[in-house]
């Protein structure tokens, strides 16, 4: 019998003959081009999205930031589309005779939507006009024209399918590896502008025989990447595809992940800085740490320490005065950041949409050799203190810059850890001699603390910890979280988020899995390419899920093995 194509219940019964309706795939925005009053698309950017797995929604050129946010929020991935120039005026450039039709009506829309997007970690492919809007956007530069520069036809009169030049690939790329490590590609050519500079948070990673940049991807493991010709259109442009979908996907995962577990960074040093009038409700760009930045980077919890370096005059005045001004921050912003002083207020504050900030205190002379300001700082609701910091003070010996004072832990220092125990305050050792860690160990009756602290056998550094410490605090029931700051990562070339992994499966393969974490040290020298700020926070989760850690595991690592000691 033959089928009736016009049977609108055969359609519907494919939908409603089975449940669920549809399988959940990741949602792929498209920036529309827009043309004589119309906002349009190629049907080759949607068709390729539908063939690798996604599912494709047209992005209209709106600058209104209610429009463009809520659509970050909806979406698992981003296509900048083709399309005419860009107004040189957004670069700063006066306009080259040379220049073609503007496109002044996507400008603004497609320049903010980049910029924020790569601020939520979001993956983004720039096809064509869209490399040159992932430069405009992110810090690089535009030819207005290459004719007077490029040797290669690079506007073809043959049929977009049709490939009619070669770009060599760089191989250590992530266009390398899509196309089977393949050096040269053939593609299509539609376009008199091209990128000038990729500017620092790119890399060129193929150019065409004339040297003209064809493709560029992030320096800063973000899966960002910009092409010059149209894939869309082309047998060969299904990899590209593919790679976002899957970066989409991956993205959606860490992203529902964030929505179920509790995210609490250890360590930041963010009121340093407050003396300079910071704004934590802006995306202030003199601090790593503020709403924004943990709101791009699902960070749910920091702890912000009182750092006070020696020597300090009055120093329980000093950091009653941070402590003053984290208050009055939370206070100031309380519908969006709160202090939280226990686990379950963490949770609550989470389950509410509300941000959290722990207290600490970075050195112990704030106790200005009084052990009752301890019950002080308890009342103020401190997690933990760290018991020194650079240089031996009157409680033990330090790692960096000790005189050997004490041999280890002071006898004040025995006083001050055993009312820490009682008072319920976490021994943080992080900065501590080895010493006066072991004395440490030795003297407190709870598991102790290194909020900040990574693995001497891949960097030795005396701030680290050797696998001896990490085996004996393991044993004792404590954690030690993996810090970000690059001099305590590696000691030669640049430190990356790729250290930092490193470091932390490092940790778990001495201590195991229970006695690990992350404490950032932000605003304190903290951040690496990677993770450099908290907005980045979400890509130290993708690697997590890409080395196939369970949820539970990640939640341990996400401060769930922290919190479990500090509530002992």
């Amino acid at each position: 019998m033959m089928r009736n194509e016009f049977d609108l219940e055969a359609g519907m019964e494919a939908v409603y003959g089975r449940f669920p309706e549809a399988q959940r795939k990741p949602v792929i925005g498209i920036t529309g081009n827009y043309e004589d009053l119309t906002c349009k698309l190629g049907k080759g950017y949607y068709q390729k999205v539908v063939e690798a797995g996604g599912v494709p929604v047209i992005v209209p050129p709106v600058t209104d930031p209610h429009v463009i946010i809520n659509t970050l929020d909806r979406i698992d991935a981003l296509i900048l589309s083709g399309g005419g120039d860009y107004n040189p005026l957004w670069a700063g450039e006066e306009p080259s005779p040379l220049l073609h039709g503007i496109n002044a009506e996507r400008d603004q829309a497609e320049l903010m939507i980049t910029r924020l997007a790569y601020n939520r970690q979001i993956p983004m492919l720039g096809i064509c006009r869209g490399i040159q809007t992932l430069a405009m956007a992110l810090g690089g530069k535009v030819f207005q024209d290459i004719s007077d520069r490029a040797t290669e036809k690079h506007s073809q009169d043959a049929d977009r399918s049709e490939p009619t030049h070669t770009v060599t690939i760089e191989k250590d790329s992530i266009l390398y590896h899509l196309y089977s490590q393949q050096s040269t590609l053939y593609v299509n050519s539609f376009h008199h502008q091209a990128v000038s500079d990729t500017g620092a948070k790119f890399r060129v990673t193929a150019r065409s025989a004339d040297g003209i940049i064809e493709a560029m991807e992030s320096t800063e493991y973000k899966p960002v990447m910009g092409v010059q010709w149209h894939p869309e259109c082309l047998e060969n442009g299904n990899p590209l595809f593919q790679w976002l979908v899957e970066e989409a996907q991956a993205y959606r995962e860490a992203h529902q992940l964030h929505n179920q577990i509790l995210t609490l960074d250890t360590h930041c040093d963010t009121p340093m800085l407050f003396p300079q009038g910071i704004h934590f409700d802006q995306r202030d760009p003199r601090i790593l740490v503020d709403l924004h930045k943990m709101t791009e980077g699902r960070l749910d919890a920091t702890i912000m320490v009182a750092y006070l370096p020696q020597p300090t005059e009055q120093p329980k005045a000093y950091a009653d005065a941070i402590f003053d001004q984290i208050e009055a921050i939370t206070k100031q912003n309380s519908d969006y950041v709160r202090i939280a002083r226990t686990p379950e207020e963490l949770w609550a504050n989470k389950r509410a949409g509300i941000k959290s900030i722990m207290l600490g205190i970075e050195n112990g002379i704030a106790l200005d050799g009084q052990l009752e300001n301890l019950q002080h700082f308890a009342e103020r609701g401190i997690v933990y203190m760290t018991l020194c910091h650079n240089g031996d003070n009157d409680i033990c010996d330090s790692a960096s810059r000790s005189q050997n004072t004490w041999g280890g832990v002071s006898p004040f220092g025995e006083q001050v850890i055993r009312e820490m125990n009682r008072l319920g305050i976490l021994v943080d050792m992080s900065h501590a001699g080895e010493k006066s860690f072991y004395d440490t160990l030795d003297i407190s009756s709870k598991p102790i603390v290194c909020s900040h602290s990574s693995a001497r056998a891949l960097c030795d550094h005396p701030r680290n910890l050797t696998d001896d410490q990490m085996r004996a605090l393991a044993a004792k029931d404590g954690v030690a979280q993996t810090t970000i700051y690059h001099g305590f990562l590696r000691q030669d070339g640049e430190a990356c988020i790729l250290d930092v992994m490193e470091h932390l499966e490092h940790a778990i393969q001495v201590m195991g899995i229970d006695h690990v974490g992350l404490g950032t040290d932000f605003d304190g020298d903290g951040g690496v390419r990677g993770l450099a700020d908290a907005s980045e926070l979400m890509l130290f989760t993708k690697q997590l899920l890409r080395r196939r850690y369970s949820e539970e595991d990640i939640q341990k690592i996400w401060g769930g093995n922290f919190l479990r000691v500090y509530g002992l």
